[in-house]
């Protein structure tokens, strides 16, 4: 097969596997085949299509090719990327996206990486009419008349209202059902720190003083005690927020990450006072208690991370560390 016929044939491969948001493949295509970019049709075709449908690992494979001209400043294009973006439909929900909130994170995350590759006043810019010929009664042309006037970002919020609203939502009885529990681990850790297990002398002085296991209780009651204490202050701030639309994509997933790290930490501590505050009392009894004990106390903590790590870990990758600002390199 010639080269030209086989040149064709990838192309066409290239764009369906593009459509489809199938990586892999376009990655292949590119590895033997990188003049393909090179296409300034295509490859404006490509871009717009993989905004729209908000592939992030394509996106991050046409990243890579940042030296190549065709993917430089091009205001026309990137007022195109910019008209693409804009558009919110709910059936480019990406699947590894957990509640409202982190949604609305992805799409502010996608206007910023726009933003920083575009035209510097691509955000400013005002939304203009393209000179295209059309129905003086289509529900397209009526829309657009409607944005005429208004900058990209405007109606970037403005598509996005409903998922901001559901967004807020999501922070707040989160925050709302996370700082009652941190509440009642303050009162409890609270409560504890006067109440010590096997009380005082005449002179105020806990009687197990001494002994390895209360040092354990005072210290981890009391950690559990602060940490408690941060949470709640840090759900008390979510809850006290303007909720904007920019806030959503550092401010208050960072304050939420943060709260829920220091609610598990009042969690584990408030375990291992309890444990080491029934081995101080049972421990003249049985001797061996601090065993099974130790392993109660791990269950429930084990048990959360199973349930709880992965999404943990992706709100902390997509806040921290996100996919979208990292280009994917095909030449390794």
């Amino acid at each position: 097969m010639e080269t030209r016929e086989m040149l064709k044939l990838t192309r066409d491969i290239f764009l369906e596997a593009a459509s489809r948001g199938i990586s892999e493949i376009v990655k292949l295509c590119l590895k033997h085949y990188p003049e393909l970019m090179w296409d300034k049709e295509l490859t404006k075709n490509l871009i717009e299509e993989v905004v729209r449908a908000r592939h992030v690992e394509l996106f991050r494979l046409i990243n890579g090719y940042n030296t190549i001209p065709n993917l430089t400043y091009n205001f026309q294009r990137d007022c195109d990327l910019m008209s693409a973006l804009v558009e919110w439909s709910p059936e480019y929900v990406p699947a590894d996206v957990s509640g409202s909130a982190f949604l609305m994170q992805r799409e502010l995350q996608w206007f910023k990486v726009l933003e920083d590759r575009c035209s510097p006043s691509i955000k400013s810019l005002k939304f203009k009419m393209k000179k295209e010929k059309s129905d003086p009664k289509s529900l397209e042309l009526e829309l657009t008349k409607e944005r005429r006037g208004k900058t990209h970002w405007k109606i970037f919020v403005e598509q996005r209202k409903d998922l901001l609203k559901e967004a807020g939502q999501w922070m707040k009885d989160t925050s709302s059902s996370c700082s009652l529990v941190a509440t009642l681990i303050i009162t409890v850790a609270f409560a504890a720190a006067f109440t010590v297990p096997g009380g005082n002398d005449d002179g105020g002085i806990p009687i197990f003083l001494k002994k390895g296991s209360f040092m354990v209780f005072a210290v981890a009651d009391a950690l559990a005690l602060f940490s408690s204490i941060t949470a709640a202050l840090m759900f008390l701030t979510i809850l006290t927020s303007r909720y904007a639309a920019e806030d959503f994509l550092h401010s208050l997933p960072r304050k939420m990450i943060l709260g829920l790290t220091f609610l598990f930490l009042s969690l584990v501590f408030m375990l291992v006072a309890f444990g080491s505050a029934l081995t101080i009392v049972l421990s003249k009894r049985w001797k061996w208690i601090d065993i099974p004990i130790t392993l109660l106390v791990a269950f429930p903590v084990i048990l959360f991370v199973i349930l709880q790590l992965p999404l943990y870990v992706e709100m902390v990758e997509s806040t921290c560390w996100p996919r979208l600002y990292r280009p994917m390199k095909i030449w390794k």
